[in-house]
């Protein structure tokens, strides 16, 4: 049987692949997740969901290597998790603008959770690893 933290480092990982499979989805093909969110696809809207998929896909494979690093990262997830937010911030904002349609609102509740997540797993990794700091080594 496996503990809470494993199913949460486990969970994160799970994450952590589904955002870099969906931020290269939208690299490629920005017109579909447009039009999944009801938004306008015009050549414009394209290029910048192309932009966005691609840092999906670069936050997100910094928090897997993160996550399967035998060394915590801890700054890796602080940002992480603020992306996460951060989109889930930005996706209510378009809802709001009806630029988005409501659907948009399950990525935005999935980023939240995701941010949340990470920020209890960096709590958990610092409460349960023993000798475990943020300071840096000295040289």
């Amino acid at each position: 049987m496996m503990n809470n933290g494993k199913v949460l480092h486990l969970s994160l990982i799970g994450i952590a692949i589904f955002t870099i499979v969906s931020g290269l989805l939208q690299m490629v093909l920005p017109s579909l997740v447009l039009y999944i969110v009801s938004a306008e696809v015009t050549p414009t809207s394209q290029h910048f969901f192309a932009i966005i998929g691609m840092f999906m896909l670069l936050f997100n494979g910094a928090l897997l290597q993160a996550l399967i690093s035998p060394q915590p990262q801890p700054i890796v997830l602080i940002w992480a998790g603020l992306q996460k937010f951060g989109a889930s911030i930005t996706v209510c904002l378009a809802v709001i603008r009806l630029i988005f349609s409501p659907f948009a609102l399950l990525i935005a509740g999935f980023d939240l959770l995701s941010g949340v997540l990470i920020f209890w797993y960096l709590f958990r990794l610092r409460t349960f690893t023993p000798g475990y700091t943020y300071e840096q080594p000295t040289a």
